[in-house]
C-alpha cells in the first residue's frame, strides 16, 4: 500500500503534542517545508532534538511548539545566533526552554545507539570538558575489556523524525546523494518516520541504484512529495543554498516582532509549500542547481 499522502496529512497523523521530535540534516537537506506544517498545525510541548539546531528550530521555538531542546550547537551558519532559541533561554519567551546539551560526536552516539537499540554508547570524548559537570545524563562505566573507565551518552529515541531528500519511492525506500548527517541513525532510532522528497519515483528507479538507498521503506510512516522542501537550506542536484535568506533571517529574527510578522505572512499565512514557492516570486528559478552529472555504475552480474 503506498504511504505518500499530502504533508498536512503526515504531520497531522504522525507528529503529536509532547512527542520527542528530530529533523535531521546537516546543512544540506533540513526538511523545512515539515518544519513550517508542524507551526501551522500549532503542535506543542514538543522536545526538539537535532545536532545542529539552524533556523527552523528557531521558527519552531518562536511559534511556541518546544518546551525543550536537545543539541549539540545552535547557530545562524554563517551569521550568528539563533535570536529566539536565546529569548526562549534567556528571558522565557514566549515560553521557557529546557536545553540539554551534548557535542556533536556525542549526539551521533546517542542516535547510533537508539538505532541499535542498546541504552548507551561509551565514548572517550570527554575527559577536560565541562558538559559533563552540567548534564547528569552522563555516566561514567568500567571498560570489561581494559583497566579504564570511559563517558557514556544514553539512547535518543525519538517518538518522529523527519528527513528530506532528493527521491523516494512510494514504499518510503529513500536516497540521499551529496552531504549526509545522521538522517539514517535518527530514523532507525525512532518509532516514526516523515520523509519528504522532492520527487517520487518508480521502485525500479530505486532498485537501479541500491547504495543511494539510506532509509529502507520498511520503517518509512509516511511519504511527502515536495518540491522545495528543504529551503534556504538545500538539496544536491535541485537548488543551491539560499545564503541572502541565512543573512536576513539575523534581522527578522532580532525581536520577537519580526519574528512573528514573518511567521503570520510565510507559515500561518500560506495553506502550503507550493503558497510558499509562488510567493517568493523569480528566487526559486535562481536557486536552480545546474547540471553535473555522475558517471555511469555497472550493477551487472
Amino acid at each position: 500500500m503506498s504511504k505518500v499522502m499530502t504533508m498536512k496529512e503526515a504531520i497531522g497523523r504522525f507528529v503529536r503534542d509532547g512527542d520527542l521530535l528530530v529533523m535531521e540534516g546537516f546543512t544540506h537537506l533540513i526538511p523545512f517545508a515539515a518544519g513550517h506544517e508542524i507551526i501551522r498545525q500549532r503542535k506543542k510541548d514538543l522536545t526538539i532534538a537535532r545536532l545542529t539546531p539552524d533556523l527552523i528550530y528557531d521558527q519552531l521555538i518562536a511559534a511556541g511548539c518546544a518546551r525543550k531542546m536537545i543539541f549539540s550547537w545552535a547557530g545562524n551558519p554563517g551569521v550568528g545566533p539563533l535570536h529566539a532559541f536565546r529569548r526562549a533561554v534567556e528571558k522565557g519567551s514566549p515560553r521557557p526552554l529546557e536545553i540539554e546539551e551534548y557535542t556533536h560526536f556525542g549526539m551521533v552516539l546517542r542516535f547510533m545507539a537508539g538505532a541499535s537499540n542498546l541504552p548507551f554508547l561509551p565514548t572517550r570524548n570527554y575527559p577536560g570538558t565541562d558538559l559533563t559537570a552540567v548534564n547528569p545524563n552522563f555516566k561514567m562505566i568500567r571498560s570489561p575489556y581494559a583497566d579504564e573507565e570511559l563517558w557514556c551518552v544514553p539512547a535518543l529515541r525519538p517518538d518522529v523524525t523527519v528527513v528530506h531528500a532528493q527521491r523516494a519511492d512510494a514504499d518510503g525506500n529513500t536516497q540521499v546523494w551529496g552531504l549526509y548527517g545522521v538522517q539514517k541513525e535518527a530514523a532507525f532510532a525512532s518509532s516514526r518516520v516523515i520523509v519528504t522528497v522532492e520527487e517520487v519515483v518508480e521502485s525500479s528507479v530505486i532498485r537501479s541504484d541500491p547504495n543511494r538507498t539510506i532509509i529502507p521503506g520498511m520503517i518509512v510512516s509516511a511519504v511527502v512529495r515536495e518540491p522545495f522542501g528543504a529551503h534556504p537550506s538545500f538539496v544536491q542536484g535541485a537548488y543551491d543554498r539560499d545564503n541572502d535568506f541565512y543573512v536576513e533571517w539575523d534581522g527578522i529574527s532580532r525581536e520577537e516582532a519580526g519574528l512573528k510578522s514573518y511567521l503570520d505572512e510565510w507559515v500561518f499565512g500560506l495553506p502550503d509549500r507550493a503558497a510558499y514557492i509562488k510567493r517568493m516570486g523569480p528566487r526559486p528559478e535562481a536557486l536552480k542547481a545546474d547540471r553535473q552529472m555522475c558517471a555511469p555504475v555497472n550493477y551487472g552480474f
